[in-house]
């Protein structure tokens, strides 16, 4: 086995590292850049059971050492997702990362995505930030999780993930539920609600007002809930937030996480996932580290 093989549940991979859903498309929004069959999975853009637009522009805006983004989970619903999947040439896990704005939009999503053979997991999002219905609502109480993850566990023999919310007063016990209800892994964390205002106007930034802080920013935070989490929920769980290089791969992996989505830093160089991979095997001979998961739990 390759010292940069990992397995999950229903998922195995080459190697750890996952463009995060939104930041990758379907997954050919790279190709022209570099061989996107070289990663170790892909989530997809968030389906929903209908066409979703998203929110008014301006939809994104800079900070330091990140950005906000209010996209509010634009893609072209469920019938086309199902084409876009099944049709990939891809040779890579893919996963399919589904929102809704109801319990019964998730339902139909992930029973429909159950069918589909390209599917390897469910990503499900209940933590997005950004729109109006849904999304976070579902992510902030661990009685909705677990009545939401346990319905829709009964939809779907995939594999099913669960991605979790940071703008919470407790994620451990939303974690819990998730594995009270039987799912197979966590992804930590989506992003921090946050706003910049405009000087010259005094109006927010984002259309939307507040959207989803992404990039460096909130790699702490994003390794504090993997910590947190690992330590109490037994779960893989794929670590996601702020993650720009190597090294910071391997923090989150002796936070507790078995694999890492990149999301922002894909905007600044689309080449990022890449090029972690490729660096990957120098940077753990410099600490000394065999395969990676070795540093599973090395805190512990």
């Amino acid at each position: 086995m390759s010292s940069l093989a990992v397995t999950l549940p229903g998922l195995q991979l080459k190697n750890p590292i996952i463009p995060a859903s939104g930041c990758f498309g379907f997954g050919l929004d790279y190709k022209e850049i570099y061989d996107p069959n070289m990663l170790g999975a892909f989530v997809t853009k968030a389906i929903t059971k209908e066409v979703c637009l998203g929110n008014p522009m301006p939809r994104i805006a800079e900070t330091p050492s990140g950005m906000l983004n209010a996209i509010g989970l634009q893609n072209p619903g469920l019938m086309r997702a199902e084409v876009l999947i099944e049709q990939s040439p891809l040779t890579i896990p893919i996963i399919a990362n589904v929102a809704g704005h109801s319990v019964d939009d998730y339902l139909a999503v992930c029973t429909a995505l159950d069918k589909v053979a390209k599917v390897a997991a469910i990503e499900l999002n209940i933590s997005c930030p950004n729109v109006k219905q849904g999304g976070m609502t579902f992510g902030t109480s661990a009685s909705s999780v677990y009545e939401l993850v346990s319905r829709i566990r009964q939809t779907t023999t995939k594999p099913l993930y669960i991605k979790l919310s940071p703008n919470v007063t407790d994620i451990v016990s939303i974690a819990k539920s998730c594995q009270k209800a039987n799912a197979d892994g966590l992804t930590l964390i989506n992003t921090l609600l946050g706003m910049r205002f405009d000087l010259a106007t005094r109006q927010p930034l984002l259309a939307n007002g507040t959207g989803g802080l992404s990039g460096p920013a909130i790699f702490p935070v994003a390794l504090r809930c993997v910590y947190q989490v690992a330590q109490e929920v037994d779960l893989p769980i794929i670590g996601c937030g702020g993650v720009n290089s190597s090294s910071d791969v391997l923090e989150m992996m002796i936070a507790g996480a078995s694999a890492v989505q990149i999301g922002a830093a894909n905007f600044f160089n689309p080449r990022i996932c890449a090029d972690i991979i490729e660096q990957l095997p120098q940077v753990m001979q410099q600490y000394g580290i065999q395969n990676l998961t070795s540093l599973k739990g090395a805190l512990q």
